[in-house]
């Protein structure tokens, strides 16, 4: 049974766009695990926590399997993505890297209970689902293993794949959207239950957990228009998503818009558009258990 999730998302309906985006981000996320792995141990023990649909999983395999072998460890509170992340990394990884699954909460869980020891711990966009983001990053930093790296991957710019004037409602309502998931987000925090404030960046949060030599580093995904299905489709996806979520937050205008925006059947639907991308930057935040 999946452990409890604290932002009561239903992650394992978002599978297939969480699949879709790992695709797209394929070639970024495996420069990532190549930069993050190169100076780990032989034989190292890496763990993934909010392992969602596998994207980074496979590719920390892959980079494991390229130094001759390791030991990756899934972590997921969500039994559908704990599945999909752990056939991705054994496909990956071959027979040279052991893939093993914890399914945990790390709102409550302390993986150094659950893990023995890792040289590199990778979470991306976990930790602020969890009600207290700097205990959680205290747990992880507890769970490295002398000269261990944690990189957490949180924050960057928002996905951009909408053209300012759509032609249908008002201009500009990407970034309408964008404030109202804010919005949203501001008060799913807000209202979760033992949520604690963390009125600092995440490096601040990285140095308060013990840990040395912090830095952070971005990485780029880009698919300019005209773009692939594979855009459009995740395109069409995250805006069904975004509409549904944020639908209380917007004006009657862009409620009409998206409806119509949406409609596979009618004329102004995005997915026979072909100006749609994908644009965004994610910031990856990194210290050391010295």
């Amino acid at each position: 049974m999946s452990a409890h999730t604290h932002d009561d998302v239903d992650w394992a309906s978002r599978l297939s766009s969480m699949r879709r985006l790992d695709a797209l981000e394929r070639e970024s996320l495996a420069s990532v695990a190549t930069r993050l792995t190169n100076d780990l141990p032989a034989d190292a023990t890496v763990v993934d926590v909010g392992s969602g649909s596998g994207g980074m999983s496979a590719a920390l395999a892959a980079a494991l399997r390229e130094r001759g072998g390791g030991t990756l460890v899934l972590v997921d509170a969500v039994d559908e993505l704990l599945a999909a992340a752990l056939e991705a990394a054994r496909d990956a990884g071959g027979s040279t890297v052991a893939v093993e699954t914890v399914v945990a909460d790390l709102g409550t869980a302390m993986l150094h209970d659950l893990v023995d020891g890792a040289d590199l711990i990778w979470g991306s966009a976990v930790v602020h689902h969890l009600p207290d983001q700097q205990l959680a990053i205290t747990r992880l930093a507890d769970a490295l293993h002398p000269g261990g790296l944690l990189a957490i991957a949180e924050g960057g710019l928002e996905a951009r794949c909408l053209p300012w004037d759509l032609g249908i409602g008002e201009p500009g309502l990407e970034g309408r959207l964008a404030a109202a998931r804010e919005d949203w987000f501001r008060q799913l925090r807000a209202t979760m239950p033992d949520s604690v404030r963390m009125p600092y960046g995440w490096g601040t949060a990285l140095r308060q957990a013990g840990l040395t030599d912090i830095g952070a580093f971005s990485y780029l995904l880009d698919h300019p228009a005209p773009t692939t299905q594979a855009v459009v489709d995740f395109t069409v996806e995250r805006t069904t998503w975004l509409s549904e979520i944020v639908e209380d937050r917007l004006g009657d205008g862009d409620r009409a818009a998206l409806r119509r925006l949406l409609d596979p059947a009618g004329p102004d639907y995005l997915g026979s558009r072909d100006d749609l991308y994908l644009l965004n930057v994610r910031t990856v935040h990194c210290g050391w258990h010295r």
